[in-house]
């Protein structure tokens, strides 16, 4: 699964080698987060949010024959904790 979300996230980036994905289990429902360039954020969510909910469309369609609980959020590169300071 997290192969097919790259796939479709490195699609509609223009720094497709920056683009990580974070999985996290929690009472069996699966929540991916995907990290993309902040220059990409803008990409990655589209207008209105229409490629980020397309994305999470074709995810769950290809969880269910899975049968599997699946979210996908779509948040910007990871924060650098030297940064923070």
């Amino acid at each position: 699964m997290t192969e097919f979300i790259r796939y479709l996230v490195q699609a509609v980036v223009d720094k497709p080698d920056e683009v990580s994905i974070e999985e996290e289990e929690h009472e069996g429902i699966t929540t991916y987060k995907i990290h993309v360039a902040q220059d990409d954020l803008g990409k990655a969510i589209g207008k209105q949010g229409r490629i980020a909910n397309a994305m999470r469309v074709l995810v769950k369609a290809s969880a269910m024959k899975e049968k599997r609980k699946v979210y996908l959020e779509v948040v910007g590169a990871p924060m650098d904790l030297s940064e923070a300071a």
